[in-house]
C-alpha cells in the first residue's frame, strides 16, 4: 500500500487531478483549491506564501529543506527523482534498498549458520556468559532451564599452542550426556572422540577423523544446538557431526563444562 491509499485517495501526488473533488489536492491540481506555500493557484489577489528562505518556483514543492522539483523525498534523505524506501536508523540514504535491517547494522542481515541450521531467533533463553578478553578454565555454566529444542550453544575460543586435546561436556549431576573431545594425537591421528558416561559407565565412543576443524594456536567458533533427538556440532561455520541423545530427559542437563587446552573467548546461549 503506497501513500495515496493510506490516504483514501484523498488528495493524490503532486500533478495529478483531484478525484471525486472532496477535498484539497497537492500543488497543481485544480484551480481555487488550497495549495502548499509558494505554488501557484491561491487565492486571487493573495501573494502565494513560501517556506523561509525559499526562492520561487512555479514546478513541484519539496519538502522543507529538499530542493525543488520532482517528487518529494523523505525527510533527511536526497532529493530529486523517485524517492527510494526508507531505511532503519542509521542507514544510508540513496537508492532503493534491499530488505530493511535491524537498527545498527549495516546492510543485509547476515546470520551464519551451519548449513541446513534454522536461523537465530529473538533474544537469548539463558544468561550468557560475560563477553571478557578470557574466560577462566576449567569453565562451569549453570543451565537452569536445561537443554531443550532449538538451543543453540555458540563458545569462542583459541586452541593453546602444544595443545594435546580439550574437552566440552554437557552434564546431569554425575552423568555426562555429550563428550565432546577433540585430541590432537590419537594413535597418530587428530581424533573427534564423542561419548556419554551414564552410572559412571562409559558408553559406546563415536570418532570423527575425516573432519577435524581446530589448529593448535589459532581459534574458533563452534556451535552446539539441541533438538529433541541430537546435539548438531558446527565449527566455523560448517557443520561436522551428530551425536544421538542418549539421555533422554534433555531438560535435566543443567551443566556446560569445559576444560584442558583451551582458552575462552565467550559463551553464548541462545534460543532459534
Amino acid at each position: 500500500m503506497d501513500l495515496s491509499d493510506a490516504l483514501g485517495g484523498e488528495p493524490g501526488w503532486p500533478g495529478q487531478n483531484n478525484q471525486q473533488g472532496s477535498g484539497g489536492v497537492w500543488p497543481g491540481g485544480q484551480p481555487n483549491q488550497p495549495t502548499w506555500p509558494g505554488q501557484p493557484g491561491g487565492q486571487p489577489g493573495q501573494p502565494a506564501p513560501m517556506w523561509p528562505g525559499q526562492q520561487p518556483n512555479p514546478s513541484q514543492p519539496s519538502w522543507p529543506g529538499q530542493p525543488g522539483g520532482g517528487q518529494p523525498g523523505w525527510p533527511g534523505q536526497p532529493g530529486g527523482g523517485q524517492p527510494g524506501q526508507p531505511t532503519w536508523p542509521g542507514q544510508p540514504g540513496g537508492g532503493q534498498p534491499s530488505q530493511p535491517t535491524w537498527p545498527g547494522q549495516p546492510g543485509q542481515i547476515s546470520q551464519p549458520t551451519a548449513p541446513g541450521w534454522p536461523s537465530p531467533g529473538p533474544g537469548p533463553a539463558q544468561p550468557t556468559a560475560p563477553q571478557n578478553s578470557s574466560l577462566k578454565v576449567p569453565y562451569d555454566l549453570n543451565l537452569p532451564n536445561g537443554c531443550y529444542d532449538k538451543m543453540l550453544i555458540t563458545i569462542r575460543g583459541t586452541v593453546n599452542q602444544n595443545a594435546k586435546m580439550f574437552t566440552i561436556n554437557l552434564t546431569k549431576g554425575n552423568d555426562i550426556a555429550m563428550h565432546f573431545n577433540p585430541r590432537f594425537n590419537d594413535q597418530g591421528k587428530k581424533t573427534i572422540v564423542r561419548n556419554s558416561q551414564i552410572g559412571n559407565t562409559w558408553g559406546k565412543e563415536e570418532r570423527e577423523h575425516n573432519h577435524f576443524p581446530f589448529t593448535q594456536g589459532q581459534p574458533f567458533e563452534m556451535k552446539i544446538m539441541c533438538t529433541n533427538s541430537e546435539f548438531k556440532v558446527a565449527v566455523n561455520s560448517s557443520h561436522i557431526l551428530e551425536f544421538k541423545h542418549r539421555i533422554r530427559d534433555i531438560q535435566s542437563i543443567k551443566h556446560l563444562v569445559i576444560y584442558n587446552d583451551v582458552t575462552l573467548t565467550s559463551v553464548e546461549i541462545d534460543k532459534l
